[in-house]
């Protein structure tokens, strides 16, 4: 009985349709990147692109390609582009972060070491093929006895410590802009903090679970391709996810956004003034603004919509909040729900609402967001605080 290529068995088959999915999702954030602009959309196709073509090596392991096609030389093309993986998981969190984000020539070098080894693994082809009886192996000579000998198991090391390094420097953006989004947001946790937070959480696990696969692999027990095929039925499934929400999350805010402390804004030139009238004046504008329309009421209240109302810009809303009340943009947006929503506790029109039902009448996205801010503003849980009144 002879092999034949195809072999759709439930190994293969279920890898194929998973990254093909994937792959779906990556063609359309590439297409609304040739239409947008945006380049994150650009990182993340890349990205997917790459998982999936790392995924080949299954797919067709399982369809019986090698076992059918004895001497096949496809292997020598199926490079992974590990060196690629984290440089881009890293750029698609710093395009997102950062609104005026550039994409530099300097920054070219963060994938030079994929570069370099794809024309490493064309060196080593063209160097086998030139060796006679080439033609009657799977694997040429440099192959079996210099590359998986020597050369493969530094390569392993030097991946496993891109991928530590270039996760690091993401998280670390991540937390960075965590930490300044509060000058932008009145509701940080309905933003795009989940996606960012879960996309780093999901490729952290997946930088985790294949070093165990990989560990065990070396010290303890060989892992043969179906206890290996777990690990990459995960990254198709992860391709899926990742594809699908970053595709269907509205990030527009994080696009618009106008921080403040941009360095090439014209603002930036027209300082606000110093003078203790014209502060106070700007203060208490902002004040019976505040009071009057309400604006805090609006969950998706942002730095640069309340300064456009105010018709100021954004540098000098951002400082008047920060120097003449004391708080950041968050902070002084959800004192004002706080206190209004301590109001309408003692309302009688309003019993008939659950306390979020209350919360989210003054402005608040959630119940999380609101227990959370409440209690960091009053030392109470809200119901505690409930009981206290009645």
């Amino acid at each position: 009985m002879y092999l034949v290529f195809p072999n759709f068995n439930i190994y293969s088959l279920t890898l194929l349709i998973f990254v093909l999915q994937g792959l779906i999702f990556a063609l359309l954030l590439l297409k609304r990147y040739f239409t947008k602009k945006h380049l994150s959309d650009f990182f993340l196709s890349l990205l997917l692109i790459i998982s999936g073509y790392h995924s080949t090596t299954y797919i067709i392991g399982f369809m019986d390609w090698y076992d059918t096609y004895r001497n096949t030389k496809i292997n020598y093309w199926l490079v992974h582009f590990i060196f690629a993986v984290g440089p881009l998981i890293y750029f698609y969190i710093k395009s997102l972060t950062q609104p005026y984000f550039k994409f530099r020539k300097i920054d070219y070098l963060h994938f030079l070491p994929a570069l370099l080894y794809f024309i490493y693994r064309t060196g080593v082809f063209i160097y086998d093929a030139s060796l006679p009886g080439f033609d009657n192996v799977q694997n040429g000579w440099f192959i079996s006895n210099i590359h998986e000998s020597f050369i493969s198991p530094i390569l392993n090391i030097a991946t496993e410590l891109s991928m530590l390094i270039y996760l690091f420097l993401a998280g670390r953006q991540y937390f960075t802009y965590r930490k300044s989004i509060v000058q932008y947001f009145s509701n940080i946790y309905k933003v795009e903090l989940n996606w960012l937070r879960n996309f780093l959480l999901i490729y952290t696990a997946l930088y985790i679970f294949g070093l165990f696969i990989r560990i065990t692999d070396y010290s303890f027990f060989e892992n043969f391709w179906k206890q290996r095929w777990w690990a990459f039925l995960v990254g198709s499934l992860t391709m899926i996810y990742v594809g699908m929400m970053s595709y269907f999350s509205d990030l527009s805010k994080l696009y618009n956004l106008e921080a403040p402390t941009n360095p090439d804004s014209s603002e930036n030139s027209n300082p606000i003034s110093t003078k203790e009238d014209v502060l106070n004046d700007l203060k208490k504008q902002i004040s019976n603004y505040m009071d009057s329309e309400k604006p805090f009421l609006n969950p998706e209240i942002t730095l640069p919509e309340l300064a456009k109302d105010l018709k100021i810009s954004s540098n000098q809303l951002s400082q008047i909040i920060n120097a003449n009340f004391g708080k950041n943009f968050n902070e002084f947006i959800n004192e004002y729900r706080v206190e209004m929503f301590k109001s309408k506790l003692k309302d009688e029109s309003v019993q008939h609402l659950s306390l979020l039902g209350i919360a989210l009448e003054c402005g608040f996205n959630s119940k999380a967001t609101f227990n959370r801010v409440f209690k960091k503003i009053t030392q109470v849980s809200p119901s505690e605080y409930q009981k206290s009144i009645s």
